[in-house]
């Protein structure tokens, strides 16, 4: 398996200065995905932004791992009603354009 867009967790760990086990709890709870490769966890370069603000969540803000659950739930479905809302406006258009 190719690894190129894939990212050391231990390295990740040691360069944002956080525990393998606040990694492992995202895993557990869903919030991102990690890919074991010759005994080797890995997460994808697309998810590092979306941990990038785990981390923050965690450490800034004293936000527990079910806390930035919910935050991510809420964020996912804000983003899908703004998707419906501009669907319904593009729709709306079309009907006042005739």
């Amino acid at each position: 398996m190719k690894t190129q867009h894939l990212i050391l967790i231990k390295t990740l760990c040691s360069q944002y200065n956080i525990e393998i086990s606040f990694v492992d709890s995202l895993n557990k709870i869903g919030l991102i995905q990690i890919e074991v490769v010759d005994q080797n966890q890995f997460i994808h370069q697309d998810q590092i932004g979306d941990l990038e603000k785990m981390i923050r969540l965690h450490h800034e803000l004293n936000v527990n791992i079910e806390g930035i659950d919910v935050v991510f739930n809420l964020l996912e479905k804000e983003r899908a009603l703004r998707n419906e809302l501009n669907a319904i406006k593009n729709r709306l258009r079309l009907y006042e354009n005739e």
